[in-house]
């Protein structure tokens, strides 16, 4: 069987062709720290789903990696709370969206802190890590620019024995 430079050009095209497809739609990321606990834990390894955003909106109660507003080369990961031009609040330990409270199965703990009711500017989102109290996070008074958005979580590969998919519970009772 005899091999041709055009097989083989061809081969190495579709090779290229197929890589950057892949880097163009999934990105891998590592949890940093503890702010994601109880759902993601420090080291544990995940894919990140970048074209979804392109069809759609990020939707409440999922979980995100983007850039923060004050550190563009650094990426977080934060679960979305508030949508653009809804108004949030938090108050003995329960977080309000337009005055519905959220319900939070996935938190170990409610926060401990209060924040006045705020509208979420256009285009933007009020994000928060499930780790209520030990998070650098919109209750800080930031909150993430659409286009500082890199993709929505979808599986967790690393370590191998917590290899899942990333569940998204309904959160607002109305």
């Amino acid at each position: 069987m005899k091999i041709s430079l055009r097989d083989i050009l061809i081969t190495l095209l579709l090779a290229v062709a197929i890589f950057f497809l892949i880097r163009t739609s999934v990105q891998s990321f590592v949890v940093v720290g503890s702010s994601m606990q109880p759902n993601f834990q420090d080291g544990e390894r995940l894919i990140i789903n970048k074209l979804i955003y392109d069809f759609r909106q990020p939707e409440r109660g999922e979980v995100i990696v983007f850039h923060p507003p004050s550190m563009q080369e650094e990426d977080y990961i934060k679960r979305v709370i508030a949508l653009p031009g809804e108004a949030v609040a938090v108050k003995d330990g329960v977080i309000y969206i337009n005055d519905h409270p959220l319900n939070e199965p996935y938190i170990k703990f409610p926060p401990a802190y209060t924040l006045e009711k705020e509208i979420v500017p256009e285009n933007e989102y009020f994000v928060l890590g499930d780790n209520r109290n030990n998070s650098n996070d919109s209750h800080y008074g930031w909150t993430v620019p659409r286009g500082n958005i890199i993709g929505k979580v979808c599986f967790i590969f690393w370590p191998p024995g917590e290899l899942r998919l990333v569940y998204y519970p309904a959160l607002l009772n109305k």
